[in-house]
């Protein structure tokens, strides 16, 4: 079969119609479980939400606001519609922000971006998505099992053990950062050891610039991307045809004009707003922060669904490094903890195609002392590795950046 299930296949009257008539039945839960979107949407009438026109009359819920939301109404700001109790899991995503897990297979809507990958029932999976704190790990260990797919919990980092166990227990696919497969392979090179099994993977977090997709070509391992969230789960993924992601059927997008919730025209790049249909999370027009844009026409694999033209960049300062947000309120974290630091900027880039962060900040008087320090600092607030860089003061350019992501995709 060369679909996951029949709705992929639907012509787009069909999707919409659909869309549109569980539509107000998702707000008029939103409004009657989550007390944030019953007090957010009290103007709004539940049973008037049944077109696209009407849906961009409601708020957004911006997730730059969730850390704020949560602090005000912990655990989750209100925005849950399951209790605590009856949640499976909590996790904890850079920020802090937490994110729910509900009970009942393939939570996050994972299986469908395997399978449109390849992986089938008894394929063994290299899962090196973390397993701590961030729900990554489980994201795929959910969908794997429901396909019938055992897993290797590997996580992350270790490497030498990673390519070992490759070695060892020969799995067909991969899961985790393109950069950190990259590392894999190569380190299997320098070992001298037989990582070969490898013929497909699904990677997420980062980019897949075209040089690292043929690098991976090249050694035989074919590679699909994901886009997913912790809160909302997958919103669109890759197929064989490489043209674009296509949106994942559970999921009403949006493409607004950033700082408004004002869709814009189809192909001009905009903010990815997503309303979700998860009864424990019901997210309503839930802005993500992300840049893109719709690409016309249908895709060459058969899915009628529509299709992104990627990741764009962010419509705020807020930055994606290896999977890992980081926030504008993180790096005035980082300052805080030096009273040496005036200002400072954080830069992302990445050179060799591996993401890098470089903290410049403006001191006075700089010392290895205090480079060791703000590089412990950017590693406990971040749980990122990065580098800093000092400048006098009055170097930095004063234009009320804090996040410079200057990366570039080829």
């Amino acid at each position: 079969m060369s679909f996951y299930d029949s709705l992929e296949t639907r012509s787009p009257e069909e999707r919409e119609a659909w869309l549109m008539a569980r539509l107000p039945q998702q707000v008029a839960h939103a409004k009657r479980r989550s007390p944030y979107f019953r007090r957010l949407l009290a103007e709004h009438a539940a049973d008037s939400v049944t077109s696209r026109a009407a849906l961009s009359t409601l708020p957004l819920t911006r997730k730059s606001d969730l850390m704020e939301l949560q602090r005000a109404a912990p655990p989750f700001g209100g925005l849950t519609a399951t209790s605590l109790a009856d949640l499976a899991r909590v996790f904890a995503s850079p920020g802090p922000i937490y994110d729910p897990q509900g009970r009942g297979p393939d939570w996050w809507r994972f299986a469908r971006v395997l399978f449109a990958a390849g992986f089938r029932a008894g394929d063994l999976v290299h899962n090196t998505f973390s397993y701590h704190f961030t729900p990554a790990g489980f994201m795929i260990e959910s969908a794997a099992q429901k396909l019938g797919c055992p897993v290797f919990p590997a996580g992350v980092g270790q490497t030498d053990m990673q390519v070992q166990a490759i070695a060892d227990l020969k799995p067909v696919a991969y899961v985790g950062t393109p950069s950190f497969l990259r590392i894999i392979l190569e380190r299997a090179d320098e070992l001298g050891a037989d990582v070969s099994s490898l013929s497909k993977a699904v990677v997420s977090g980062e980019a897949l610039p075209a040089t690292l997709r043929k690098l991976f070509n090249d050694r035989g391992v074919v590679v699909r991307q994901a886009y997913a969230t912790a809160d909302v789960g997958v919103i669109a993924y890759e197929t064989a045809s490489e043209e674009g992601l296509v949106v994942e059927e559970d999921v009403l997008l949006e493409i607004v004009r950033p700082g408004t919730g004002d869709p814009v025209a189809e192909g001009e790049v905009g903010e990815v707003v997503v309303t979700g249909f998860n009864p424990d999370y019901p997210l309503i027009r839930f802005a993500t922060g992300d840049l893109s844009a719709v690409l016309p026409g249908a895709s060459p694999c058969g899915r009628s669904n529509v299709r992104l033209k990627g990741w764009l960049g962010r419509a705020d300062q807020t930055t994606k490094v290896k999977g890992m947000f980081v926030h504008p309120s993180q790096v005035a974290a980082i300052v805080a903890r030096h009273t040496e630091i005036g200002r400072a900027r954080l830069v992302v880039d990445n050179a060799g195609d591996q993401d890098r962060m470089i903290l410049r900040c403006e001191v006075a008087t700089p010392s290895d002392d205090l480079r060791a320090g703000v590089v412990i600092s950017i590693r406990e607030v971040t749980k990122l590795r990065g580098e800093v860089a000092f400048h006098a003061p009055g170097d930095l350019v004063n234009d009320g950046k804090v996040i410079e992501d200057l990366r570039k995709y080829p």
